[in-house]
């Protein structure tokens, strides 16, 4: 091996031997959303503007949000984790000791890549949109959510309750999927499980809100759409005030999906003292 050689494999061992820093944590939240909202409003916009319906249902939304999900924990998580929600976030700080310091700056990173991927998709699809909805009135769901998806009369307390219910069970499952004494997936399939548990919430809770269960996923897109000609970006069909309710009600959500987890599963985990079982823990963290 030559000088230089050996230089710069130091130089790849030192850079990896350094935990990653506060910069390259919003870097990996922020690409990490991204992705999702890629996968998850994309597949949403080829789905509404397409015209006789042969590019997609709602199972093919379930699966490509499920999917983005996936991909993004993929993308972020060996840098931040990948919360790449901020009720996540908001709930690994209430309950697994996540810094309260670097919750805003996540929340920030997490919402601006929602943001940027929303108005890549909106850019992209333009002219499908204005094709399929000419005065943008239509098509507002391709971007954030509405209480019976725009169409079914569903109550505001109804569509609150929803994101709370929906988040809760992803807060809790995601718990229980990445405890390091609960024996999770093996052979780094977490993030793909954490997918599958999306595409399970969106086939059995996407009628009453649209499961954004996750502020970021939701406020930046909408705050796209509205910047770019959706005017009634911020409220239902009957000018009710809509936006803040997937804000607040996934965030309540997370809180008590954490506090479920912790009351009826984590304190009866078993301690990690048998050999076998320290070696697949050691498998499963490589």
């Amino acid at each position: 091996m030559t000088s230089s050689e050996k230089a710069d494999a130091a130089a790849a061992t030192a850079a990896t031997d350094k935990p990653p820093s506060l910069m390259g944590e919003l870097s990996a939240e922020f690409a990490g959303t991204m992705i999702l909202i890629l996968f998850g409003v994309g597949v949403v916009a080829q789905v509404v503007t397409s015209s006789d319906g042969s590019l997609g249902d709602h199972d093919s939304i379930a699966w490509a949000w499920g999917l983005g999900v996936a991909m993004g924990v993929y993308v972020a998580g060996r840098i931040s984790g990948a919360h790449i929600n901020p009720a996540v976030t908001i709930a690994f700080a209430v309950y697994q000791g996540f810094p309260w310091r670097k919750v805003a700056p996540f929340i920030l990173a997490q919402t601006l890549g929602a943001f940027v991927a929303a108005l890549i998709i909106r850019v992209t699809y333009s002219d499908l949109i204005r094709a399929a909805d000419p005065n943008l009135t239509q098509t507002q769901t391709i971007f954030s959510t509405l209480p019976g998806n725009g169409t079914a009369p569903v109550s505001i307390p109804v569509a609150f309750l929803d994101q709370v219910v929906g988040t809760a069970i992803l807060v809790f499952v995601i718990f229980a999927l990445v405890h390091p004494r609960n024996k999770g997936p093996l052979s780094n399939l977490a993030p793909f499980m954490i997918g599958l548990l999306v595409v399970g919430i969106g086939m059995a809770w996407g009628a009453n809100a649209g499961y954004a269960i996750n502020p970021a996923r939701d406020f930046g897109p909408r705050l796209a759409s509205f910047i770019t000609g959706y005017d009634t970006a911020w409220v239902t069909g009957d000018g009710t005030q809509y936006w803040w309710l997937p804000i607040v009600a996934p965030i309540i959500g997370g809180i008590v999906g954490g506090g479920l987890f912790k009351l009826l599963i984590e304190r009866f985990i078993p301690a990690l003292d048998a050999p076998q079982e320290v070696g697949r823990e050691a498998v499963r963290d490589s």
